[in-house]
């Protein structure tokens, strides 16, 4: 009797070969397909993390795509300081670097909340194009400081024969404030403006004391310092922050690199396991 039995068992029972009595692929039917979703997000922290830090992207993109926006619409394309690149404003690098963070953290969402490997992968190899950039560009910079100096002082006052002009309310505007609130005058010396008006004559922002014409004045009455050489000194006195600012945005790219290389290997071993 148990030996009918124990037949009649193995018979009724699904030949599933090569899967465990409890496998839960053929316990319960169709659970292939919710089964990844399972591993995944309760085997750790993984997808509830990976999720938080793509919102994260998206959050990030968004304000600074907004104060782009803003800058484009309010300050005349402020900070257009380049004659070699005129779209090189920080407008326009707002929105070209806010449009792509959102975009990068959009397939990283989607990609975590539908567990697609395409999209995972995709996430992956855009976050480690944008890092292994970021570090190039960083190597570059400081290996050829000296000549990148060089280089931005000649097209600087290359860009101040367009202060003034018409369709340069950007670049004016950019002089004007950087002179005022830095207290210097010119790129390397005020002398630098006296090639633009073909006199011995400055903009009004180079004054001690700003009044209506007072760039006719005498010398005395203008600041003295460069302005290259105060800003770049201003950048080396806040070096710490930017250095904090570059180390914590590695750290999240860093974060998001390995968040999604383990959920695109854990959904491509359970669609592995389930197949």
């Amino acid at each position: 009797m148990a030996s009918l039995t124990s037949q009649l068992e193995l018979t009724l029972q699904p030949e599933f070969r090569g899967h465990p009595p409890h496998d839960p692929c053929w316990d319960t039917p169709g659970s292939c397909l919710l089964q990844p979703t399972g591993s995944v997000g309760s085997s750790g922290f993984a997808q509830p993390s990976f999720e938080m830090c793509t919102v994260e992207w998206q959050l990030g993109g968004c304000g600074v795509l907004g104060v782009g926006i803003w800058l484009a619409a309010t300050q005349g394309n402020f900070a257009t300081l380049s004659s070699s690149f005129p779209s090189l404003s920080a407008a326009n690098l707002l929105i070209v670097t806010g449009t792509f963070v959102m975009a990068i953290g959009f397939v990283g969402c989607i990609g975590a909340l539908k567990e697609n490997k395409c999209l995972l992968l995709t996430f992956f190899l855009l976050l480690l194009l944008v890092f292994l950039l970021e570090a190039t560009i960083a190597v570059l910079f400081f290996a050829y400081t000296d000549k990148i100096d060089r280089y931005a002082q000649q097209d600087l006052k290359k860009g101040l024969h367009l202060y003034g002009t018409r369709g340069n309310v950007g670049l004016t505007n950019a002089w004007s404030i950087i002179q005022t609130d830095f207290r210097c005058c010119g790129v390397s010396n005020y002398t630098d403006w006296f090639e633009v008006y073909n006199a011995t004559r400055v903009p009004d922002s180079c004054c001690l004391e700003f009044s209506d014409s007072c760039g006719l004045h005498a010398p005395g009455t203008w600041w003295k310092a460069p302005c290259y050489e105060t800003v770049k000194a201003w950048l080396q006195e806040n070096l710490l922050a930017v250095g904090i600012f570059g180390l914590c945005t590695a750290l999240v790219q860093i974060l998001g690199l390995t968040f999604a290389m383990t959920m695109y290997c854990q959904v491509v071993k359970a669609d592995t396991y389930c197949a």
